[in-house]
Parts: C-alpha cells; structure tokens; sequence
C-alpha cells in the first residue's frame, strides 16, 4: 500500500516556519540515543500497536513519522492509516534529515 510521503527537507522547511506538527520515531531506543529530530514523541516500531492510542493527533492533524530511511516509518504509516490516524511518511528518514544544513 502507497503512503503519503514528505521529504525530510520538506518537514524541516514546515518545522523552521514555525508550523506545530505531530512527529513520531519509530526507531529502537538506541538509535534515538545516537540522534533525533527535536520535539518529536517516540515509540519504537514493535511497540505501536500496543501503544498507538498514546498519540493525541486531532481530526485533521497529519501525523509524520519517521526511522531511520523510511522503510519501518512507512510500515507504521500503513498500520495508523488503519486506524484513521492521518500518517505520513518521512522518506529518507534521519539519514536524510543528517544531511541538511542547520539539522
């Protein structure tokens, strides 16, 4: 299944425009550890089904999530599509947003 996707330059430009977005890590606590887009919540992959109702994204809110190149973000924008939750995939992950300035 095709899920929305926004490109990591994409989400940094809504970010320093002073947009108030839902960003959601999928990645395991170590890779959290190691770097992360700020102000972002965190629940690892294997953890969302059981933890999904702890996201507060209102009706009409996008919810963007990310891993590290977009390959787990995207399993977990099909499974909270499912569950009516407006996700979005970060392609490239944090591998991507690394590569830009300011980040």
């Amino acid at each position: 299944m095709s899920v929305p996707t926004i490109s990591a330059a994409e989400l940094s430009q809504k970010i320093q425009a002073g947009e108030k977005l839902q960003i959601l890590d999928v990645r395991e606590p170590m890779e959290r550890a190691e770097s992360h887009i700020p102000d972002t919540a965190h629940i690892p992959l294997g953890f969302l089904p059981g933890r999904y109702s702890e996201l507060q994204v209102a009706d009409g809110e996008k919810l963007y999530i990310y891993c590290r190149s977009g390959a787990r973000s995207a399993s977990a924008c099909n499974f909270l599509r499912d569950k009516g939750i407006d996700a979005v995939n970060v392609s490239g992950g944090i591998l991507a947003w690394g590569k830009l300035p300011n980040n």
